[in-house]
């Protein structure tokens, strides 16, 4: 299975760690913002990430590609069948790909992906509007949510745990981020979700990529 995307995506890193955790193999192709890559192109017409292409199957957007996974391959679940736990765990997909995704792209975008990958100036005023209002709404909610046992569902690692964390490595990387004294639990929860061997080696190769783009 192709993979299309790029490593500082929050719904590509998903993925990944999704793959990671399911024992899926796959090959990562890199393609950035608009990519006229015709692989990518054919999977994702309208140039969303990530894409896939698996055997022939060509399928764009994160929750779509998961979906269609944990159906294909349900062992181990990462969504849970149990009702009310399946809608916990959409609940914080949700969260993660709107809620949280939304605040910290307009950090990532404003003060990363415009400067050094569009080689513009990004709306620095929306940033700091999103790191002063938006994101401690959100931090707090989530804070408070993170239960005794390190996982947000069911006690034990599910694709929610994975689209939470997600957005907040973008956060970090362009912010003061989660203070670590003012929101302890979300601390301890993100460093052993991110630690994991499905994520690590990708946030190690993020961090990278950060400081190539910084540099």
């Amino acid at each position: 299975m192709i993979v299309y995307g790029s490593v500082l995506s929050p719904f590509v890193r998903k993925l990944l760690g999704y793959l990671g955790e399911k024992g899926i193999g796959f090959e990562l192709k890199g393609v950035g913002i608009g990519d006229p890559d015709p692989g990518f192109r054919a999977a994702s017409p309208l140039g969303k990430m990530p894409a896939i292409d698996d055997d022939g199957y060509r399928l764009a957007d994160s929750s779509a590609i998961i979906h269609y996974l944990e159906a294909k391959h349900p062992e181990p679940e990462l969504i849970p069948a149990d009702p009310q736990l399946r809608g916990r765990t959409i609940w914080w997909e949700e969260f993660g790909d709107t809620l949280l995704a939304a605040c910290s792209g307009k950090l990532f975008f404003n003060r990363v992906v415009a400067p050094h990958v569009l080689k513009r100036e990004g709306d620095l005023a929306a940033a700091a509007q999103a790191e002063a209002e938006d994101l401690p709404k959100l931090l707090a909610y989530l804070e408070e949510a993170i239960p005794a046992s390190g996982f947000l569902v069911g006690d034990r690692l599910t694709l929610a745990d994975l689209a939470a964390v997600s957005p907040l490595v973008n956060v970090r990387h362009c912010s003061a981020g989660a203070d670590p004294a003012r929101y302890p639990k979300i601390a301890a929860w993100s460093a052993a979700i991110l630690s994991r061997p499905s994520l690590a080696p990708w946030i190690a190769k993020d961090e990278r990529m950060m400081a190539a783009l910084a540099g």
